[in-house]
């Protein structure tokens, strides 16, 4: 059986920045083929409805399906990690990926304690991953403490 070793913080924040990147080089261009110069104008929230779909909808899709089939984002494919049942090990249910999505709200709230939470706890889950049970785990690094589930 493969060894693994938890996540943390800082790992987690450039993938996650990977990911930001590249929804921004996919909607942008997008969004501008939409509504020309007015999209860089500020002071709106939305300019319409494609707007909405690229800047909400698409991000949480992006995030859903690619934990629910890859286990992980483009991201985190980057660094080796991906998001597995915290007692198992196994690949996590579309609920626990909603659940999982629904709890960066709560994870953001505080000032973004419950991302930092990560850097801390022991099995570097976020507020969001004890939300759905999830732990992020890649294959292990030299001189690091391997996963151990319980499951």
């Amino acid at each position: 059986m493969e060894e693994l070793e938890y996540v943390g913080f800082w790992t987690r924040t450039w993938a996650q920045l990977l990911d930001a990147l590249l929804i921004a080089l996919i909607s942008y261009p997008l969004l501008y083929l939409a509504y020309g110069s007015i999209f860089s104008d500020s002071g709106t929230f939305s300019r319409g409805p494609i707007d909405l779909l690229l800047g909400w909808v698409f991000p949480v899709v992006w995030a859903l399906v690619f934990w629910c089939k890859k286990a992980a984002t483009p991201g985190k494919m980057a660094i080796s990690a991906r998001i597995v049942d915290a007692k198992t090990g196994t690949p996590i249910t579309v609920r626990q990926a909603l659940i999982r999505y629904l709890g960066y709200i709560v994870s953001s709230l505080p000032l973004g304690l419950g991302y930092v939470w990560a850097g801390f706890d022991a099995r570097k889950q976020g507020w969001h991953d004890k939300l759905a049970g999830t732990v992020v785990v890649r294959p292990k690094q030299h001189g690091t403490r391997p996963v151990e589930f319980t499951g």
